[in-house]
């Protein structure tokens, strides 16, 4: 199963990806996580990325697709897998298509998952993060056990700055203006689905499979 999984922050694709790699055995790949794996094992496509994330540019996207392209010769790719947070915009969109043809790889779908600003603004805005493992928490819809402690590891909770409500509206904002022309290419070419991840995500979940499928 090979799917590209779209949607504005706090959309749930998180929750999603988790589901979904469980359910397909596939690996749940993100462009965050590449790099980061790049960076730390100073591979020459790492080195070149962080030339441009030392000078606070942005990495141009023929190199992010060589890095994607990269990752997805890896063994564990070998029968699927789940790319989450990227292509951002249609250029990308495009440069990975060429890419996957040259490899006979075929996508069977992207789904994008859709939903109110004002939820998404309601969940961003009251989310918990802990500083010590990373496990996030919300403080209306998932709130930890005991206030600002991690039920994982007891280490303290905080509110991220790009949380903030003036951020958020800002960050959706920007995913819009990227994002509705990639969702029209993969509409055209007749493997998008669109889901309502505004409701319980183990529904979510079954709609998601139930498309793929």
């Amino acid at each position: 199963m090979r799917i590209v999984l779209l949607g504005p922050p706090g959309a749930g694709k998180g929750t999603q990806a988790v589901g979904l790699v469980e359910k397909y055995n596939i690996p749940h790949i993100s462009t965050g996580d590449i790099f980061r794996k790049n960076l730390k094992e100073k591979t020459e496509l790492g080195l070149k990325a962080k030339e441009y994330m030392d000078k606070g540019l942005l990495v141009p996207d023929d190199l992010v697709v060589h890095i994607v392209k990269d990752r997805l010769l890896e063994e564990d790719c070998k029968n699927g897998f789940l790319l989450d947070g990227f292509p951002r915009t249609v250029g990308q969109a495009k440069a990975l298509d060429l890419e996957m043809n040259k490899l006979n790889i075929v996508l069977n779908g992207v789904i994008n998952l859709e939903i109110e600003d004002e939820i998404l603004i309601e969940r961003l805005t009251n989310r918990l993060v802990c500083r010590k493992c990373g496990a996030t928490y919300n403080a209306k819809f998932n709130k930890p056990k005991l206030e600002n402690v991690c039920d994982v590891c007891g280490g303290k909770l905080y509110t991220r700055d790009d949380d903030k409500v003036d951020t958020v509206k800002n960050r959706l904002k920007v995913y819009k203006s990227q994002t509705l022309p990639l969702i029209e290419y993969y509409e055209e070419k007749g493997i998008l689905a669109t889901v309502n991840s505004g409701l319980d995500s183990k529904k979510v979940l079954a709609e998601i499979c139930k498309i793929l499928e």
